[in-house]
């Protein structure tokens, strides 16, 4: 059973890391929407396709709020609860098989 135990415990930790590594990108497109970057740039064209498909379901719920866009933000608190509800609760399961 400590072969499974490891298994997820190495999957939650994988998980774990593509999470912190998506809030990293999210940051950096919002930061780079603020100075009104070049639409051709390839890391401009990689950032828009690796983030729009998490970012523009929430802009549509949330909309416009005083004009600023607050779907970066919302995705980030979700990861958060995704990585404190989910991969914390992967890892404890695996260390009981352990």
């Amino acid at each position: 059973m400590f072969v499974m135990g490891n298994v997820l415990l190495g999957f939650a930790t994988v998980l774990d890391y593509a999470l912190t590594f998506y809030t990293w990108i999210i940051i950096a497109r919002a930061l780079i929407s603020w100075v009104n970057p070049d639409p051709w740039n390839p890391i401009v064209q990689f950032l828009d396709r690796v983030t729009e498909p998490v970012l523009s379901p929430i802009r549509r719920r949330l909309g416009w709020r005083m004009g600023v866009d607050l779907s970066p933000l919302v995705a980030i608190v979700v990861i958060t609860f995704l990585q404190i509800a989910v991969v914390q609760s992967l890892k404890d399961w695996a260390l009981q098989m352990n």
